[in-house]
């Protein structure tokens, strides 16, 4: 699953980047992305976070990741550490994360996210 691999690269170097292009290519329309505090967003409020700066990404680092591969799914788990700027409050934080990519008219886009913080 190397077209997994770098779509997940793609994505969090244009969340790291602010790179609405890239986030909108990547992300499919219906999108359903949970935080870690359960917060959810849809695709435009998640890429009007990221570009407007009110949620800017510091560094992502991801390991321990796993690719399921189910014909038109596949499902992502891993670990991450992260440093993100939000709401003027500096975080760092760990989350294990499961995200789900789905092959959409010939090309593949994430339609889910969901991490759980990892007390300190």
């Amino acid at each position: 699953m190397d077209e997994i691999i770098e779509l997940e690269n793609q994505r969090i170097a244009a969340m790291i980047a602010g790179d609405e292009a890239t986030l909108d290519a990547v992300l499919a329309d219906d999108l359903i992305y949970t935080h870690s505090t359960a917060r959810v967003e849809t695709k435009a409020e998640f890429i009007g976070n990221v570009t407007s700066g009110r949620t800017r990404y510091v560094s992502f680092e991801r390991d321990d990741v796993n690719i399921r591969d189910y014909g038109d799914t596949a499902v992502v788990t891993g670990h991450a550490k992260l440093h993100v700027m939000a709401n003027d409050r500096d975080l760092k934080f760990q989350v294990r994360f499961l995200d789900v990519y789905c092959r959409l008219n010939g090309s593949w886009q994430m339609v889910a996210w969901q991490s759980t913080k990892i007390p300190d």
